[in-house]
């Protein structure tokens, strides 16, 4: 029974701090790096392109806002959504494969993107497997109450 309400606290963290992230990026946008900085790191050069792809980082921030929503309500009701966060885990990871993709490692490894880059590729997939062991351990549970 702790194993569970452990496992429900952590999905509501994790959730929480996906939802802070969400509200970040959908709210602050590209030009302030949404919440993290106050100083310009670029000069608009054009901007009608500029607006338009501001709106789609706002967009995947909204994303972001409700994939942190979907864990959070998870956490209340793990039983039910436990196969949504398996999957929405294995989309993060998946996700955390797309840095690859940038093929700088000094930028992946420093301080502003390991941890982040660890977490989609490791904590994420350890989340879906706890959530799967979770769910073996509530069908022996289930099965045991059902024989008595």
């Amino acid at each position: 029974m702790h194993k569970t309400n452990l496992l429900n606290a952590v999905v509501v963290i994790i959730g929480a701090a996906i939802i802070f992230l969400g509200l970040n990026i959908g709210l602050g946008g590209i030009k302030t790096l949404g919440w993290q900085s106050t100083r310009d790191f670029f000069a608009i050069t054009d901007a009608a392109t500029f607006q338009t792809q501001d709106s789609h980082i706002r967009f995947i921030g909204g994303v972001w806002f409700a994939v942190g929503a979907v864990f959070v309500i998870g956490g209340f009701a793990l039983r039910r959504l436990r196969p949504t966060l398996i999957i929405l885990s294995a989309m993060i990871a998946t996700a955390g494969l797309f840095r690859l993709s940038c093929m700088d490692t000094e930028v992946l490894f420093s301080a502003a993107i390991a941890p982040s880059l660890i977490f989609e590729l490791v904590g994420f997939p350890l989340l879906a497997w706890w959530l799967m062991a979770s769910s073996k351990s509530d069908a022996k549970i289930i099965k045991g109450v059902q024989s008595q």
